[in-house]
């Protein structure tokens, strides 16, 4: 199992707590990174939203990219996983982008391809908001022109989205042929957009049951259309570890408790423009990407047990949230990560 983690910069998770200590700058995302890097960690994921869709969207958060190129520049080994969403990019400037940040990090930085969801805030930054299906469609186009950047001299690509032409890119990416693309969908058309042209492959929070299953779906999938299996296979989880199962529960009982809505603008959008495989509560959004599906709640050796329940349903990479992130992710590397290694050297040798 990798563990990687959510960057905090929408200053929390969670949207019935409004302070989180873990303030929407660029100094404390730099801290979380780099101390880490220190602690174990192998990635990190900057999601890519233009409003705070956490907080409310009066309040700060940071920009994805220039935040991922500032931190390319001071970390040293961590993966560095940028989220970014074609109705707002010109694929040939993301494909250069990508290349020169790549190289600034030395072959670490990938990214996590989102198609979108949140009509008001397309509305509010010029984005191309189209129906579910086009969306995805212009993905796939999107998808296949930064491919044709990074690995041909001279490229041209004539869609019904993009247009280039005899365009050339230098230098190409230290990552060949190309840097990783992470994707995450529910959706029919999803499906066959990740399983033709991303390299791995992001669920939002399941329970074990949900994530073996729809893991084995994508692998068969892939291997229907004469694909090499994902490279890496990860899931979104929020993390609440505390000495006693007692005191996990009340701090999930604290967070859950719903007082204010302001946090919750984007849950109409998010649930009626994504064709999503299970139904939403408000419970489920109080945590962003339906972190407490997983249930990583309880002692060290709980969600240690659990880690290695979706370690054999097939997740590879954990990719964490938790508040306030620095207290909680040095938590998790001091007691958790030891203890899934205690686990799993006790396990019957297959």
């Amino acid at each position: 199992m990798k563990y990687g983690f959510w960057l905090p910069i929408f200053g929390g998770w969670l949207r019935n707590v409004e302070d989180e200590q873990m303030p929407p700058t660029f100094d404390y995302a730099k801290e979380a990174i780099q101390s880490a890097e220190k602690w174990g960690f192998d990635t990190t994921l900057i999601a890519e939203l233009y409003l705070n869709d956490i907080k409310g969207t009066d309040k700060d958060s940071l920009e994805a990219w220039s935040t991922a190129a500032a931190l390319a520049a001071v970390t040293e080994k961590i993966e560095i996983m940028a989220a970014v969403r074609p109705l707002f990019h010109n694929p040939a400037v993301t494909a250069k982008m990508t290349s020169n940040i790549d190289h600034i990090s030395n072959g670490r930085f990938t990214l996590n391809i989102v198609s979108g969801w949140w009509a008001e805030e397309a509305k509010q930054y010029g984005g191309a908001f189209t129906e579910h299906n086009e969306r995805y469609d212009r993905t796939s186009e999107f998808i296949e022109v930064l491919k044709g950047l990074w690995t041909e001299e001279t490229f041209s690509y004539d869609g019904s989205f993009y247009n280039i032409e005899d365009t050339k890119l230098s230098p190409k990416p230290v990552q060949r042929p190309n840097p990783v693309l992470y994707a995450g969908g529910e959706s029919k058309k999803g499906k066959q957009v990740i399983t033709s042209l991303c390299d791995a492959y992001i669920l939002h929070g399941h329970t074990v049951e949900e994530a073996a299953e729809k893991i084995s779906g994508m692998k068969a999938r892939r291997k229907d259309a004469g694909r090499e299996p994902f490279r890496s296979i990860g899931m979104a989880a929020y993390v609440i570890c505390r000495d006693t199962e007692e005191e996990a529960q009340k701090e999930l009982k604290r967070i859950t408790t719903v007082k204010d809505t302001s946090g919750y603008v984007g849950f109409k959008d998010f649930t009626s423009k994504s064709e999503l495989e299970q139904q939403i509560q408000l419970q489920d959004y109080s945590v962003s990407n339906r972190g407490l599906r997983p249930n990583l709640v309880g002692t060290p050796r709980q969600i240690a047990e659990q880690i290695l329940a979706f370690e054999e349903a097939g997740v590879d990479l954990l990719l964490l949230q938790s508040s306030p992130q620095l207290e909680e992710l040095e938590r998790f590397s001091k007691q958790v990560m030891p203890k899934v290694e205690e686990l799993r050297a006790a396990l019957p040798k297959k």
